[in-house]
């Protein structure tokens, strides 16, 4: 088997569940110093421990060194270039996963009609707790995922005393629009989107590939996301918007507390997991390092398959002195 260009395997990293979640920095220095980032500005310097953590987040004014670079891919480390306070995300880089076998999955149910709807029933059915969603159709599902939100909306309004119209936004511009309860929520979700995106990224599935969203380079993250926001985004943003606490800062802190205790990172992992695997099968995250075979499936890489190409005379080379040719032999080519 080829070497892998990277140097650990997914059985030399630690769990993405059980590493810190994010690490967000912004206007500092960035290096390694053996196993560590080290972040410098004009005040400190930090040493961060690479290997435990899932995902760093650059923010404006960052510079990072070659060697921390490699120092975190081969650490397993999601690295996400990002916006002010972590709220925008611009590009990712690699995560822990070394292997393909989620993302092909992902790619067969999601090209496969019957099986896409499948998926996106119990995504609804883990939004629909106590609801049996067997055999709605994608239009049925959307009428019902619409009917909730709204008694959503109106049962936290009810219970914080915020007042609530509808729900208003600017696309890309998450603190842009709306008034503070909606506000609240754009930016509380924009920051569900990174923690959803950087986990997706981190255990090799697709951002792309969506069962309920498409079109989007972000659907699949679109999709994990609308699992957690009943449960964390909507219910905080009527709460901080209630005590008057009603900045970008306020929604983004406060979700990052509770994505903490609530141990949000490993169910979201053990959740797509479930949704993309089949219910018999445990999908293995190793670099198999294969070709695709049309008739046996999968072969070994890293080898050569062609058993015949020196015995052909258009590649036989002779090197030496000149000598008379074997009355026998094919004549002899020149470099192939």
């Amino acid at each position: 088997m080829a070497d892998p260009w990277w140097k650990a395997g997914t059985q030399d990293l630690h769990r993405l569940e059980d590493r810190i979640s994010s690490l967000y920095v912004e206007r500092c220095h960035i290096d390694r110093d053996d196993n560590a980032v080290v972040l410098v500005n004009k005040t400190r310097t930090v040493h961060v421990p690479a290997a435990y953590l899932a995902v760093l987040l650059l923010g404006p004014g960052t510079r990072i060194t070659h060697a921390a670079v490699a120092l975190l891919a081969d650490s397993g480390t999601a690295v996400c270039w990002v916006g002010e306070h972590g709220v925008r995300m611009y590009a990712s880089g690699l995560g822990p996963a070394r292997g393909s076998q989620l993302l092909l999955r992902q790619a067969w149910l999601v090209s496969r009609p019957r099986e896409r709807v499948d998926v996106a029933r119990r995504m609804y059915a883990m939004r629909f707790p106590g609801e049996d969603t067997t055999g709605l159709t994608m239009q049925q599902l959307r009428g019902r995922e619409g009917t909730r939100v709204r008694r959503l909306y109106t049962e936290h309004s009810r219970r914080t005393g915020v007042p609530w119209t509808k729900r208003d936004y600017k696309p890309g511009d998450a603190f842009a629009a709306g008034d503070d309860v909606n506000r609240l929520l754009s930016a509380a979700n924009s920051s569900l989107y990174g923690i959803c995106h950087a986990v997706i990224t981190g255990i090799g599935a697709s951002p792309a590939l969506g069962f309920v969203h498409t079109g989007s380079a972000l659907s699949f993250v679109l999709d994990i996301a609308d699992l957690y926001k009943a449960e964390h985004t909507i219910p905080l943003a009527f709460d901080l918007a209630a005590g008057g606490l009603t900045s970008e800062r306020d929604a983004r802190i406060t979700l990052r507390d509770t994505v903490t205790e609530g141990r949000l990172l490993p169910r979201i992992i053990r959740d797509i997991k479930s949704l993309l695997a089949a219910e018999d099968e445990d999908l293995i995250d190793r670099d198999l390092n294969g070709l695709w075979d049309d008739k046996l499936g999968t072969v070994a890489g890293g080898r050569n398959w062609d058993d015949t190409i020196f015995d052909d005379p258009q590649y036989r080379t002779i090197l030496g002195p000149d000598r008379d040719p074997d009355p026998g032999s094919p004549p002899a080519q020149g470099n192939g």
